[in-house]
């Protein structure tokens, strides 16, 4: 596109969502892939498809990895269409949300059979999987590059053709499992569901959003370049659009001025002293409560294209993100009373989510070695693009040396296509940017 005609976000978004409703209505195409940026409107987009496809007389099912995703389309559908029936495909023991329950147009079962008359059926991969009668024209796949190959497999003779949202950059499919056996086979269980579909159809049309509606001016170009290095999106809103004003004067140590700078530029790295710490870095733990609960102290507002005027940036609004599941509690018990209502959860557990304000433990902080769970460039991505706002990483010096260190040797196999970026590269993006927004803590 020519320098200075640029086309607005909304209308380049747009754009884009109107040729992926036309390759799904035209029926050309087995399957259709969306890839999206954090924040660029994908249940929107499976919403939209939805409605669409149901108005159309075409009965679909939808297809999500977890209950609270299941949860938040039906909400979404339930918003944006109320005469259209919905059917909550569930296990039997699975007590509807209030998000759920709110619905009329909403009816809960464990069988398909019950829900005969549903215009869309909504349920998780493995709900599905246990359906063994019935098959629709559609299906909506949404977070297909979170779902296993295998878990596709399993529901695919449910469906004709498909449309499968997601976003390549986030977390991997995972196993608990060693899964080493498989690597290299066209096979591959643990191979994104559209990993598979494109390698044995390549011929399937992939369309791109081009905007994320969620990162701030700040983040995007960031975020863009550390882990969308090929495809890129831009930020929906302009530098000027938000602001994040703290309103109580603070005590003016490194906290303080940890969130004066993110709140003044977007970022903030919270440096502590170098050392090689155990996990469950008690000093670092520290450090991210009290910059949570600082932040409340202080009375954040955030203005926006959906608040102008500012709104208060409420303990439900923040968000603390680690690597382990130890490291989270240790948060946790940091944190304590003061704390309500902050959430503190895993990348993993935080994907798809959106706060203000969010608050990193760096996956590398304090360690002696790069192993490849912690260089996962998707585990980087997904703590680094929860924000509408700013985001401060807590982090001990020495994670450049320690990248230095450990170059990224993972091995290459045959007929493994090359990941990019690889998470060493996606580290030293972030790090590089992160050295401007430093303020020394400890």
């Amino acid at each position: 596109m020519l320098a200075g005609l640029e086309l607005p976000p909304a209308v380049e978004a747009e754009r884009v969502i109107a040729a992926v409703l036309a390759d799904v209505r035209s029926g050309d195409h087995r399957g259709v892939v969306v890839d999206s940026p954090p924040g660029a409107g994908k249940s929107t987009l499976v919403v939209r498809a939805a409605v669409e496809l149901a108005a159309a007389d075409e009965p679909l099912i939808i297809v999500a990895q977890t209950n609270e995703q299941v949860d938040d389309l039906i909400d979404r559908l339930a918003r944006k269409a109320p005469e259209l029936a919905i059917g909550r495909l569930s296990a039997a023991d699975y007590q509807p949300s209030e998000r759920v329950r709110g619905h009329a147009t909403v009816r809960v079962a464990a069988k398909v059979a019950d829900l005969r008359g549903a215009a869309v059926l909504v349920g998780t991969a493995a709900k599905w999987a246990t359906v063994t009668e019935g098959s629709w024209p559609w299906a909506i796949v949404d977070e297909a590059y979170q779902m296993r190959s295998d878990a596709l497999l399993r529901v695919a003779g449910r469906f004709e053709r498909a449309l499968f949202v997601g976003d390549p950059g986030q977390l991997d499919p995972f196993s608990t499992v060693d899964t080493a056996r498989w690597t290299g086979l066209a096979w591959d269980p643990m191979q994104s569901a559209v990993a598979v579909l494109l390698r044995h159809n390549p011929e399937l049309p992939v369309h791109r959003l081009p905007v994320s509606w969620r990162l701030p001016a700040s983040a995007a170009p960031l975020v863009a370049a550390a882990f969308y290095p090929f495809t890129g999106f831009r930020a929906g809103t302009g530098p000027t659009e938000r602001a994040l004003t703290l309103t109580t004067p603070g005590g003016g140590d490194a906290a303080d001025d940890a969130l004066e700078m993110a709140a003044r530029t977007g970022w903030a790295l919270y440096a502590l002293p170098e050392r090689q710490t155990l996990r469950t870095d008690v000093e670092a733990a520290a450090a991210c409560a009290t910059l949570a609960t600082r932040l409340v102290q202080r009375g954040a507002v955030a203005a926006s294209e959906q608040a102008p005027n500012g709104a208060p940036v409420t303990a439900d609004r923040i968000a603390i993100g680690a690597a382990h599941r130890d490291q989270v509690a240790a948060i946790r018990a940091q944190l304590g009373a003061a704390g309500a209502g902050i959430t503190v959860d895993t990348a993993n557990r935080l994907q798809g989510r959106e706060y203000d304000v969010t608050i990193v433990l760096h996956p590398l902080s304090g360690r002696r070695d790069a192993t490849a769970f912690h260089l996962e460039s998707g585990r980087l991505c997904v703590l680094a693009s929860r924000h509408r706002h700013a985001c401060v990483v807590v982090a001990r010096d020495g994670i450049d040396e320690l990248l230095d260190a450990h170059p990224s040797t993972e091995p290459v196999h045959l007929d493994v296509p090359v990941k990019f970026p690889d998470g060493w590269e996606a580290n030293q993006s972030t790090m590089t940017h992160l050295r401007a927004h430093r303020v020394t803590g400890g």
